[in-house]
């Protein structure tokens, strides 16, 4: 699998596990506040989640501007390539 597929896959299932909802709600253009039911609390957990598992950091602007699976795949395969 490439690399972003295996992206993909962790971060479903980090917002899976984190917002409770089955991983086939999860597409890679639902809004994780207005599709998937995230609220500002949620949102930090899933921006956490995502540094630790990717070993990465998103600041609080960048963190704003992720609102869906595929902005969060962009974001992190970015920040892995710049590490």
């Amino acid at each position: 699998m490439s690399e972003t597929i295996d992206i993909l896959m962790e971060v479903k299932n980090i917002v899976a596990e984190k917002l409770g909802v089955n991983i086939s709600k999860i597409t890679p253009q639902a809004k994780f506040a207005d599709d998937l039911g995230a609220d500002s609390l949620d949102t930090i957990e899933l921006v956490m989640a995502m540094e630790e598992r990717f070993g990465i950091a998103i600041n609080d602007q960048d963190a704003e501007n992720i609102e869906n699976l595929e902005d969060a795949v962009e974001f992190i395969e970015l920040a892995i390539k710049n590490k």
